[in-house]
């Protein structure tokens, strides 16, 4: 009997199955928009797909009175520059540190702790600390993208050091390799995938603390406009503007994915990822 545990779909039956949760969604958002706006046309908690699609133009092909540009774009020009500094600085910090708690003895038992501490500190607790140290700035948004995420990655990059096969380590010191070429040559060359891995897993975090600083202390950006046409219950705005935030996030996730299979496709070779 073939077992339902060892049957793969196919290439489009995958796609299907994929396709289908999104298809029934949009289905019952039409439905109940439809019975709420039936029962009162002037419903704004589930506006139709007509008026998202009004506000959608409005918003990503009108310039802005007030500034003059377009206004999606220049808010998401602003998170995305917001968002690259503080993942790209929080995947350096972690991929360094990573590998130095993770293969010096000494320095995982005099950073590990502090690592571990915080990593456990909720980041939004300390967001006004950040705006009164800072300012209300471009500053305070990355430092909290980078304490929100750059120790998850470190301790993760630490616990992927530690585990590599101690043969390795051993086989390298026995070829005469010094500290700083086992970390070069062997521990650092099969660190480049876990990091993109753990910079893929911390890219949902990294978004929520951007949305969160926006929404307290910005002029621009995604976070800002959302909360700011919140007064207006305008869902209209806010569903489009939510719907883009998450086909940016999956986007880069799949493009982080696409560049580890390409260029490392060593370490995907024989695995189901």
């Amino acid at each position: 009997m073939r077992r339902l545990i060892n049957q793969h779909p196919g290439r489009g039956s995958a796609l299907l199955f994929g396709a289908l949760p999104f298809a029934l969604l949009l289905i019952a958002y039409l439905i109940a928009s439809a019975l709420r706006l039936d029962a009162n046309p002037n419903d704004k908690l589930l506006p139709s797909l007509t008026s998202m699609g009004r506000a959608v133009h409005s918003y990503a092909m009108e310039p802005s009175r007030r500034t003059g540009q377009i206004t999606l774009w220049a808010d998401t020009a602003a998170s995305l520059r917001r968002l690259a500094l503080g993942v790209g600085i929080s995947a350096a910090l972690g991929l360094i540190i990573g590998i130095a708690t993770g293969a010096v003895p000494y320095l995982g038992a005099g950073l590990g702790p502090l690592i571990s501490a915080l990593s456990l500190i909720p980041p939004l607790a300390i967001l006004p600390v950040l705006f009164i140290v800072f300012g209300l700035g471009e500053t305070a948004k990355v430092v909290l993208i980078v304490i929100g995420i750059a120790p998850f990655i470190a301790r993760d990059i630490a616990l992927r050091t530690a585990e590599l096969p101690r043969e390795q380590i051993i086989k390298a010191q026995t070829l005469g390799a010094s500290s700083w070429q086992l970390i070069t040559r062997v521990i650092l060359p099969q660190m480049w995938p876990r990091l993109i891995d753990a910079v893929r897993l911390s890219l949902g975090a990294a978004w929520l603390f951007l949305i969160a600083a926006e929404a307290i202390a910005a002029t621009n950006g995604l976070g800002y406009r959302i909360f700011l046409v919140r007064r207006y219950l305008a869902m209209d705005i806010i569903i489009p503007y939510v719907l883009w935030i998450t086909f940016l996030a999956y986007g880069m996730d799949y493009g982080l994915r696409l560049l580890s299979r390409r260029a490392l496709s060593w370490y995907h070779a024989g695995a189901r990822r």
